[in-house]
């Protein structure tokens, strides 16, 4: 490798993000709209010859030229990369491969998670990594959770509204115990930690539901890549069935035979994941359960009304919309810089 130099290429370079472009088309794929660091390697000439990226603890868009293959230059492009994690602090990475790449990755040290055949492949670099993680979910589950009704419910409530609340208790009310995953990455106007806070107080009248944190196995939109898949269906779909892949391994760990979700009738994407999920969880024998949403005035609650009545200051239709619990908060001092963000976000409706 000593003839060729792998640097960072920055944000504004625009002749080396075009030679990656051209470098990620003869593979199939497209640069990610989600990258936050990017490297190359140049050949003598100034050449580009290779090129890896980040996003969070994810590595994503690998490429290189075909006249160079065989030669060891991606193992040097996935150590520098690596080291970058390493000096972010990130240590435990994932990444997202062909199917055909994955026993390449499975030499240097990644661990296959789950996978969608003939898409994709979900890896991480620590063997045990899942399983603990299993582990942990299970050991957040009081011992007198029990009964034959266990049911599911993956919540991002950005932020939390009378519509989440309601899908909970309707759950709630037809199972003995309903686990609730909270999307834990903080990639939502509002975070982690306050929407983690206002569905635990949202829900402290219903002693049936176990809270837990997603981690990083509950696949987001914003780390769910995108570059290798032909179109937006088919990353949607992708997307759902690598979530469900994933999801059956926990749902049998803990004993969970329902999963809940809300209608989306003003969602394409949603729409298109929910009929996935409806059709794929059945054959896991786990059940789909699709809850319409609650509606006010004949409209039904979304959190993008709500972010639009913060954006707005529109306290009394906000009133109507969330639990109380919700509506001290963001009327508290607390809520400032969530509100400064969201006032200055723009289109903060999200399909």
């Amino acid at each position: 490798m000593s003839e060729y130099m792998i640097s960072e290429v920055h944000k504004n370079d625009r002749y080396a993000f075009a030679q990656i472009d051209k470098l990620l088309e003869q593979e199939g794929i497209k640069r990610d709209a989600n990258l936050d660091y990017s490297c190359v390697a140049y050949d003598d000439d100034y050449n580009v010859v290779a090129t890896g990226s980040c996003f969070g603890n994810t590595l994503r868009c690998f490429a290189v030229s075909h006249s160079h293959q065989g030669e060891g230059i991606l193992n040097a492009v996935i150590s520098h990369l690596i080291d970058v994690q390493y000096r972010r602090g990130n240590l435990h990475l994932f990444l997202y491969t062909k199917i055909e790449s994955a026993l390449f990755f499975g030499d240097l040290g990644f661990h296959e998670i789950a996978r969608v055949d003939g898409t994709l492949v979900f890896m991480e670099n620590r063997r045990d990594g899942f399983a603990s993680y299993v582990k942990k979910l299970q050991s957040e589950t009081p011992s007198s959770s029990t009964g034959s009704r266990v049911g599911a419910i993956v919540m991002n409530a950005n932020p939390f509204t009378l519509g989440h609340q309601y899908l909970i208790e309707t759950a709630a009310a037809a199972c003995d115990t309903l686990h609730l995953f909270i999307v834990s990455e903080d990639a939502s106007l509002v975070p982690f930690a306050v929407r983690k806070q206002l569905i635990r107080e949202g829900t402290a009248h219903l002693s049936n539901i176990v809270l837990h944190d997603s981690g990083p196995y509950m696949i987001s939109n914003a780390t769910f890549p995108s570059y290798f898949l032909k179109d937006e269906a088919a990353v949607i779909s992708g997307h759902a069935k690598l979530d469900i892949k994933i999801f059956t391994k926990i749902a049998s760990a803990l004993g969970i035979n329902v999963r809940y979700v809300g209608e989306e009738p003003t969602s394409e994407v949603t729409g298109i994941y929910n009929k996935i999920m409806a059709e794929e969880l059945p054959k896991a024998g786990i059940d789909c359960r699709i809850i319409p949403r609650k509606a006010v005035s004949g409209s039904a609650i979304s959190a993008s009304t709500v972010r639009k009545c913060l954006q707005s200051s529109d306290w009394n239709t906000l009133r109507t919309l969330v639990p109380e619990s919700t509506l001290q908060f963001f009327m508290s001092p607390a809520a400032q810089p969530i509100l400064a963000k969201i006032r200055a976000a723009g289109d903060v409706v999200h399909y």
